[in-house]
């Protein structure tokens, strides 16, 4: 009977995951039938685009833990009558479509935009703010934030109050109890929140473009040329895509064995 009601989700991941995933496998190394590992070595020609996407996504992972730590460690401590609300606040920009939060940040940052316009007022600026590596990150932090915030509160709000209580009526202040009590009670949100960053933020091209310009290429963007842009090439498409997967699981094993680790201390 289990076996029967999880036949239509094995079929759905064979179509949509497993299949897919062959695909890429095969036109990273056959042409035309032809096994061959040219097209997967031409791709260490664009290890300065993986570098950079790699450091860019990794600043952004940054800034979204340093921000969305203290704000679902305040959820956690809200009512819990203002905390749905909370919650809807910060969901609400994803109830908007990821490109136009995007375009909305062009208007924003341009040479004519609002912030060089308003700071004009008090006769500074303008700054170049659109088409650079700050811009791609600020779009990053922007639209990938939700998904640091709600694993970080995920994991917050199932910790027991007594614990802080405790920790308190032991004697550690406040700065104390978030870092000896909250923080390695709140790990596996801040693994999973990194993960949720860091993954689609390292194989974005939207944002890259429309914020980065042609000068801050990242590998999302360089995959997107090779399939749908004027330099098709679907064999070293799949293969940077390829390596790019390896980048990701090779990162997400090394987050895992961190997590792991601090399972074992807690227990």
């Amino acid at each position: 009977m289990k076996k029967l009601i999880a036949a239509p989700y094995l079929v759905w991941a064979a179509v949509f995951i497993v299949i897919p995933l062959i695909m890429v496998a095969y036109f990273a190394f056959f042409n035309d039938g032809h096994f061959t590992l040219d097209y997967v070595a031409s791709v260490a020609q664009y290890s300065n685009i993986f570098v950079r996407s790699i450091w860019l996504a990794a600043i952004a992972t940054v800034i979204c833990l340093l921000i969305a730590y203290p704000i679902a460690f305040i959820l956690m401590r809200m009512d819990r009558s203002y905390q749905s609300t909370m919650l809807m606040l910060v969901m609400l920009p994803m109830w908007m479509n990821f490109l136009l939060r995007t375009y909305a940040w062009m208007t924003l940052l341009g040479n004519n935009g609002i912030i060089n316009n308003f700071l004009g007022f008090f006769g500074i600026g303008p700054f170049k703010m659109l088409n650079t590596q700050g811009a791609v990150v600020l779009g990053m932090v922007y639209n990938y934030l939700p998904f640091m915030i709600l694993p970080l509160y995920t994991v917050m709000e199932k910790i027991d109050t007594s614990v802080l209580e405790a920790a308190q009526d032991l004697g550690c202040n406040s700065a104390n109890t978030l870092m000896r009590v909250v923080l390695p009670l709140s790990m596996p949100g801040v693994m999973s929140g990194i993960t949720m960053v860091f993954v689609p933020a390292i194989s974005t091209f939207i944002i890259s473009r429309m914020l980065g310009g042609g000068g801050n290429l990242l590998i999302g963007d360089l995959i997107e040329m090779q399939f749908l842009g004027n330099s098709y090439n679907p064999n070293l498409g799949a293969s940077i895509s390829l390596v790019l997967m390896v980048i990701i699981l090779l990162i997400m094993t090394v987050m895992n064995q961190f997590d792991d680790g601090e399972d074992r201390v807690l227990m």
